[in-house]
């Protein structure tokens, strides 16, 4: 069986109700559920939330809530695979026989059904115990600095001052859309960013995180111009 779990609290600081705040005319977290749908591979697709209302509104998309997230794993420090091991070790509890588990974030808008598929082939093919998508960096990250109180800078990597930018390795960052990944490896804790993942890459322009109301407003410029123009 190949599970979707989809993890939505309640408590979102920064942008309060991220998780079902209406996004280009819908909740945020329809979209994650509809890719999901689309992509034609899942057994069941399930919410782990601590949210009743976040509960219902998904189960209205047609998604599953068989348990309610305990409040242990519901506070604002709570990393993604002790939740994702939480919602497979219910599930198998309670009779699942999981094969594979996509852990899909609920602010992802622009993640795809095709992408889903192209990571979990990239997981079978490569024997990986993880599969997620990456992008890469718009400048180089080699040319960096940091700036302190006063604003004076200091590169990260001095002695790439002069070295042109198309003589530097490219480097890649998380999507944070989703993350396929192995039952034991979600149960056992092991790092998703090791040796034991393999990657797909995705084009920026399909990449926004929403962590902040200023990434909120750009995520909702960048779909309007890419779908509903």
């Amino acid at each position: 069986m190949r599970i979707a779990i989809i993890p939505a609290r309640g408590g979102s600081k920064r942008i309060p109700r991220k998780n079902i705040k209406s996004f280009c005319g819908k909740p945020i977290i329809a979209y994650s559920i509809e890719a999901a749908q689309k992509s034609g591979l899942f057994d069941r697709i399930v919410i782990t939330t601590d949210d009743e209302e976040i509960a219902e509104l998904a189960r209205s998309y047609g998604a599953e809530v068989p348990f309610m997230r305990p409040k242990e794993l519901s506070d604002d420090h709570t990393a993604t695979i002790p939740v994702i091991a939480h919602a497979i070790q219910t599930l198998q509890d309670q009779g699942s026989i999981i094969d594979a588990a996509c852990c899909i974030y609920a602010t992802a808008p622009f993640i795809r059904p095709d992408d889903i598929a192209e990571a979990y082939h990239a997981l079978i093919e490569h024997h990986k115990s993880y599969a997620f998508p990456l992008t890469t960096f718009p400048f180089p990250i080699f040319r960096g600095v940091k700036r302190d109180e006063k604003g004076n800078i200091e590169m990260f990597w001095p002695e790439h001052f002069s070295t042109r930018s198309q003589d530097l390795p490219e480097a890649y960052h998380d999507v944070g859309q989703f993350y396929w990944g192995k039952p034991d490896a979600w149960l056992e804790g092991t790092p998703i960013f090791s040796e034991a993942a393999t990657t797909i890459v995705l084009p920026r322009h399909l990449v926004q995180d929403i962590d902040t109301p200023e990434d909120w407003l750009r995520a909702e410029l960048m779909y309007k111009a890419l779908f509903l123009s």
